[in-house]
């Protein structure tokens, strides 16, 4: 008979993605259903894998058990009467089951069928019994369980008791759980560090906020001392107003500069949305450049010893960095002072240097001019208001820089900024060491070519 043409037709894709969605959707149903099914209380589920465990390895037992009692003899015992004719002869014979011979004796045979029935009921009764047992147990298990898993869950729950009841009001508390360093007071230990670390954040948080304030009210209330000067002042002239608006001009720009610096502040302590290739001397000598009308204006000298520093970072961000070194340099100098700027390679990795001749300053309390607000005494002629070394310290730890910063014995300060270097499409770079010419030494200054200190 004529054979039938085999169907070339495709499967519909509509269909099979329909089935698709349906399989997809049973699975998400199915799991959802054991979700809710599943206990929501750590100690519930905790006594439930207690007591799972417990019927599991003793149902393992017990068939082990079983197993090794239920093995099956492999030999008969037969009765025989004397085969050769000898009274003597008679007694019992041990066969194998496929051994025995035809003519056994029928009361051997009954004798066998009823230890057969009797072993049978035996493992009957020793497989009831058992599981009677095992059933008994697994409710000891599970109550034993749930004892032990709350013993297992009381330090976590006065942990969470604890820090449920610490607000900012009393950061300052501790959980302090005492008892073996196991791993739940290691998770203690981590919590009150954790809280150690939020009550330093507040603290200074506050601190900022209140400095922050203070900044800004008392511009303002020069701000309105000098409009209510104008106001009440009948016999004013032209130029007592004007002088008075130039100061409120200069009141002005100056609550301009510490509000940009707060949102750069802000800004860069967000991280970094962007990075793309730097050249660090270059964006350097920009900055440098830039700052010698101000460098001439207060009589210091600016001593640049630029080599190429490639880098990945944010341009702007960068720049507001060497700036605000540049600034604060000039800014707490002194007469007739100078300030040095470096940059290069060194240890594999990009550096900026900068210092800067001026006040002494107490090396305890160096690390306190990178705060907020902090100036330690210092005194600077153009509207500082401490923020400078703060926004260079958080630009610094967005590009993952180190900082280093200390005292000059002759008063003055050095920082330096260590960027991960990145490496050129052609190998720019040169090695800085501390024998080239124009390198600083260990106070900040640098080395000219004939081997005096500028």
């Amino acid at each position: 008979m004529p054979m039938r043409p085999r169907s070339t037709a495709r499967p519909d894709p509509t269909a099979r993605m329909l089935r698709t969605a349906r399989t997809v959707r049973t699975a998400v149903s199915r799991a959802g259903i054991l979700a809710r099914l599943m206990p929501r209380r750590v100690r519930m589920r905790l006594t439930l894998l207690y007591g799972l465990l417990f019927v599991v390895s003793g149902a393992v037992l017990l068939t082990i058990t079983y197993l090794l009692v239920n093995r099956p003899n492999s030999t008969v015992l037969v009765s025989r009467r004397g085969g050769s004719g000898s009274p003597g002869d008679a007694g019992v014979r041990m066969y194998r089951r496929d051994e025995v011979p035809g003519a056994v004796d029928s009361f051997a045979h009954e004798q066998q069928q009823q230890a057969v029935r009797q072993h049978a009921a035996e493992m009957q009764h020793l497989l009831t019994q058992s599981g009677i047992a095992l059933a008994i147990m697994a409710v000891i298990a599970i109550g034993l369980g749930w004892l032990v898993a709350g013993r297992v869950l009381r330090p976590l729950r006065t942990i969470t008791t604890t820090v449920q009841r610490i607000s900012a009001h009393n950061v300052h508390e501790r959980l302090a759980v005492d008892g073996p360093g196991d791993e739940l007071k290691d998770l203690a230990d981590t919590v009150d560090g954790l809280l150690g670390r939020l009550e330093a954040a507040l603290d200074s948080h506050k601190r900022f906020v209140a400095n922050a304030a203070h900044e800004l009210r008392t511009p303002l209330t020069v701000e309105h001392a000098l409009l209510e000067e104008s106001l009440i002042d009948r016999e004013a002239t032209v130029d007592s107003f004007r002088a008075n608006f130039e100061r409120l001009l200069t009141l002005s720009e100056q609550q301009a500069r510490l509000l940009e610096s707060l949102l750069t502040l802000s800004g860069s302590e967000r991280g970094l949305d962007r990075r793309e290739p730097l050249d660090l001397a270059e964006l350097t000598d920009d900055v440098v450049l830039a700052s010698r009308q101000e460098a001439d204006r207060r009589g210091l000298r600016v001593e640049p010893h630029i080599e190429p520093a490639f880098i990945w970072g944010d341009d702007a961000l960068v720049e507001r960095l060497v700036a605000n070194l540049l600034d604060n340099a000039m800014g707490y100098n002194a007469p007739d002072g100078w300030v040095t700027v470096v940059t290069g390679v060194r240890d594999g990795r990009a550096f900026l240097r900068v210092a800067n001749t001026g006040p002494r300053i107490p090396p305890a309390g160096v690390n306190r001019l990178f705060e907020p607000f902090q100036r330690l005494g210092r005194t600077a002629d153009n509207g500082h208001h401490g923020l400078g070394l703060s926004i260079v310290r958080s630009i610094a730890a967005a590009h993952d820089a180190t900082l280093n910063a200390h005292a000059r014995p002759q008063g003055g300060l050095v920082v330096e900024v260590g960027f991960p270097l990145r490496t050129p499409a052609a190998p720019l770079t040169h090695q800085v060491t501390a024998e080239r010419p124009g390198m600083p030494t260990a106070d900040g200054r640098a080395h000219s070519p004939l081997g005096h200190s500028i």
